[in-house]
């Protein structure tokens, strides 16, 4: 089996998330598609962040009819910070027999070799990214190759997808702007109904 894991703050989860992951999980020809909300993501710090508990009830409701997608708590479960190198150990003891893909867009896919203990990551998965409607390839396949000489398997794939980020919607929310169309409509309803990104 291939296991796709597809991680993120997802503040919100929005179109441009779900695009990208439809994307690798075809392209990749992936059994199983799991999105990984972090419980702190060690990469960034967020404002106006919605709970954890509230970031995994809307990916449940952005993959809920996407076929072969799965929504897991791990990271929120086992809480602090949400670094890849345990979430990949514990995956592998979950799916001894499967092939792991790590998912990203392209901004975290630069910036792989910073995270903590690359080399336990690049052991357990491999790497693979899309670029967004404005992102050179060439830097992608170029960053592939530096990251092949540090020991990781990794895929670029030319599938675009469109670019739209949740710190816009988080704004554009707080303003009181439309978001229909950059989030699944359950999505949509969910910020309304709990008041998310108001502050």
């Amino acid at each position: 089996m291939k296991t796709g894991m597809f991680g993120g703050s997802f503040n919100p989860i929005h179109n441009g998330h779900t695009e990208l992951a439809k994307a690798l999980f075809r392209e990749l020809e992936l059994d199983r598609l799991l999105i990984m909300p972090s419980y702190i993501p060690p990469h960034k710090f967020v404002d106006s962040a919605a709970f954890p508990d509230q970031r995994f009830e809307m990916c449940c409701l952005a993959a809920k009819d996407i076929e072969g997608f799965e929504v897991s708590n791990l990271e929120i479960k086992r809480q602090g910070a949400s670094y890849t190198y345990l979430t990949l150990h514990e995956l592998h003891s979950i799916y001894p027999d499967d092939e792991l893909y790590l998912l990203m867009g392209a901004d975290m896919f630069m910036t792989l070799q910073k995270w903590k203990n690359p080399e336990i990551i690049f052991s357990l998965a491999t790497m693979c990214a899309v670029p967004r409607y404005d992102d050179d390839i060439s830097r992608l396949e170029q960053q592939a190759r530096f990251l092949q000489e540090m020991g990781a398997k990794t895929r670029v794939l030319d599938a675009r997808v469109m670019t739209v980020s949740s710190t816009q919607i988080r704004k554009m929310v707080r303003a009181g702007e439309d978001i229909s169309g950059l989030v699944a409509p359950a999505v949509q309803k969910y910020i309304k109904e709990h008041y998310l990104y108001l502050r």
